[in-house]
């Protein structure tokens, strides 16, 4: 055959790429030079040419019905694109407006997303989040169009997005049905609120123009999302992404030469996750690659683990991408079914406990792929290698991203450290998103890296080594957000809850080991002389204030006084290696020969020491210490 343009554009964009000896060889060619799609919505229509009648996303009603999907294929799915978009479009939606989105994942929700970056910015928002939180922001994205469960899909959203317009911050509430309904009539007549239009999306875009998008499309440069994500104050920070950013980073996901265009994917993390849009979205998008999505309820779905292997067997699933916990429950679920399809899992977003890698990879014989990344760099920035296995690390760096230790003093002036030597992870390259909206103007947006993003690096927060090879090690976390279940929590929230208790002077909230979520959040406070206050009863008086369910304490210690370190400053590392040393202690509390428990903290990280007064319990509490995802060391008195 002889070689065309496009032929030669698409080997400039499938390197080999199946180990670490490859990525010099990816570098060599310049990364404009690989011509990747402008935008989400050109990677979009560049699939839709190619593969018209492939299935695109398979999308389950539920875990109980997983044999009865709805289908799109990609011409489907871009068709409904362009209605979603002339729709949004036709409600004054422009370029530098943000489109709110609340819902759990749907067969709806897909295109309204891709549609929402097509006509302006997507701004995907957890319906876990307060009233007060959701109202915050949609304020601060400037959303006046929000995309929304509708009753028969999330009864609970509903009813929030519902008094959200009541009060005036809406002009539009489009409603989402359940996947199985989505072509269904109108069964639940929606209410009528003053000055805001309110309407189910299929009926409403039904009549819009499915072959084109009537506005300008989105430019490389252009706002494609905002995500929200956890920061030092009690509302979470909304980041923002670029289309060339997700672009880029879906295609260094895409060029994985272990996986082909018959690869199938598995999907069950919420839009509102970078995961979710980026690595079960986008990225299969630049192969032709088909999507199986879970139901609403995702990962949270019971049913779906005793499903589960069914699924992966019916559809062929390749790949999945979860968190810890997820592959921990999925180690006690019985194979019944032919799994040989299951190339590898991926895992991220919180520490993988050694134990559960084990027993999954011994259950399955499926081996888990670690990876690394985070919402300010769009969402992956190291792989790691099925075959080819790096004991410790988090994966290498992926191709055209920058890593580097450096060393952060007062002053702040960073110092660059060698490889091999520990210090704060920071990240360059086109992945590094755009800031921190912090207001708007007629302009649009105004970004800031709010101190991140310094020359061109962004600081993750994150303790940890690179070694010769790009592949990082981490060693903790020198920010203090507590990570359970791969979700972030900013412990300011629950510190704001105890401290609005009049008998509490100081609060610390921080993560505290747990084998199922990873981390689950604890919190220490101090309290007036003569206090009559239980541990029990903060407990319950944070439950009620803070605004995510999740971010409720599972303990409250009182503490004469909270550590600080020596400049008068909380130090929260010192209540961590409490909360550690607690953890473990009641772990290992059936076990006599324990003679003590020690968390100290090294070189910036947390090491857990177990004195024992004889070695015939070591295994059994090397086996206990090995479900947790905290670095330990037993010791054998003589």
């Amino acid at each position: 055959m002889t070689p065309t343009l496009e032929t030669d554009a698409e080997a400039l964009l499938w390197p080999r790429y199946t180990g670490p000896k490859d990525l010099s060889a990816i570098e060599s060619v310049p990364l404009a030079e690989r011509r990747l799609p402008e935008s989400t919505y050109a990677l979009l229509l560049r699939a839709a040419r190619q593969w018209p009648e492939r299935t695109a996303v398979t999308v389950l009603s539920d875990a109980s019905n997983w044999r009865e999907p709805v289908r799109r294929t990609y011409s489907q799915l871009l068709a409904e694109v362009h209605r979603y978009a002339n729709l949004l479009h036709g409600l004054g939606v422009r370029r530098g407006d943000a489109v709110a989105l609340i819902a759990p994942n749907c067969a709806e929700l897909i295109p309204a997303t891709l549609a929402a970056q097509l006509a302006g910015i997507a701004a995907p928002i957890n319906g876990g989040l307060s009233q007060a939180h959701i109202a915050e922001l949609l304020l601060r994205s400037g959303a006046r169009v929000l995309i929304t469960a509708g009753p028969e899909l999330a009864a609970d959203i509903w009813a929030s997005a519902y008094e959200l317009a009541s009060q005036g911050l809406l002009d539009a509430v489009l409603v989402l049905r359940p996947t199985a309904a989505a072509a269904a009539v109108d069964t639940v007549p929606l209410p009528i609120v003053d000055g805001v239009r309110i309407d189910y999306l299929d009926a409403i875009a039904a009549d819009q123009d499915w072959d084109a998008f009537a506005g300008e499309p989105p430019a490389a440069t252009d706002l494609a999302a905002l995500f929200h994500t956890g920061g030092t104050t009690g509302v979470p920070k909304l980041a923002a992404h670029r289309q060339s950013g997700e672009v880029v980073n879906a295609w260094m996901i895409a060029a994985n030469s272990l996986l082909d265009e018959d690869s199938v994917i598995f999907a069950a993390l919420p839009l509102f996750h970078v995961n979710a849009l980026v690595v079960t979205l986008l990225a299969p998008l630049f192969r032709g690659q088909p999507v199986v999505w879970a139901g609403p309820l995702g990962y949270r779905d019971l049913a779906l683990y005793g499903e589960f292997w069914n699924i992966v067997a019916h559809y062929r699933i390749a790949a999945m991408s979860a968190v810890p916990t997820v592959y921990a429950v999925l180690a006690q679920c019985p194979i019944g079914a032919d799994i040989s399809s299951l190339r590898y899992a991926m895992v991220g977003a919180s520490p993988l406990p050694s134990a559960v890698r084990e027993n999954f990879q011994s259950h399955t014989g499926v081996t888990l792929v670690e990876g690394y990344g985070l919402t300010e760099a769009t969402c992956a920035t190291a792989r790691s290698f099925p075959d080819l296995p790096r004991p410790g690390s988090v994966g290498q760096r992926m191709p055209y991203q920058q890593v580097k230790v450096v060393r952060t003093p007062e002053d702040g002036v960073w110092t660059e450290l060698p490889a091999g030597e520990t210090g704060i992870l920071v990240i360059g390259g086109p992945t590094v998103f755009a800031g921190y909206v912090t207001g708007r103007t007629e302009h649009g947006h105004v970004l800031d890296g709010l101190g991140a993003v310094v020359d061109g690096w962004l600081s993750t927060g994150d303790l940890a080594h690179v070694d010769a090879d790009g592949f990082i090690h981490l060693h903790g976390r020198a920010k203090d957000l507590i990570i359970r279940g791969g979700h972030n929590l900013d412990p300011a929230v629950i510190e704001d809850a105890l401290l609005s208790h009049p008998q509490v002077t100081a609060a610390g909230a921080v993560g505290r080991p747990d084998v199922h979520a990873g981390e689950v959040p604890v919190a220490y406070v101090t309290l007036v002389p003569g206090a009559e206050v239980s541990e029990a009863d903060l407990v319950a008086w944070a439950g009620e204030r803070v605004p995510e369910r999740a971010a409720a304490p599972k303990a409250v210690t009182v503490l004469d006084v909270l550590p600080v370190t020596d400049v008068g400053k909380p130090y929260k590392l010192g209540l961590r290696a409490d909360a550690t040393r607690r953890e473990v202690l009641d772990a290992l509390a059936g076990v006599e020969a324990v003679l003590g428990v020690a968390a100290q903290v090294e070189d910036g990280a947390i090491v857990t020491v177990v004195e024992l007064g004889s070695g015939a319990a070591q295994g059994a509490v090397e086996a206990i210490l090995g479900r947790y995802a905290i670095t330990w060391k037993v010791e054998v008195r003589r």
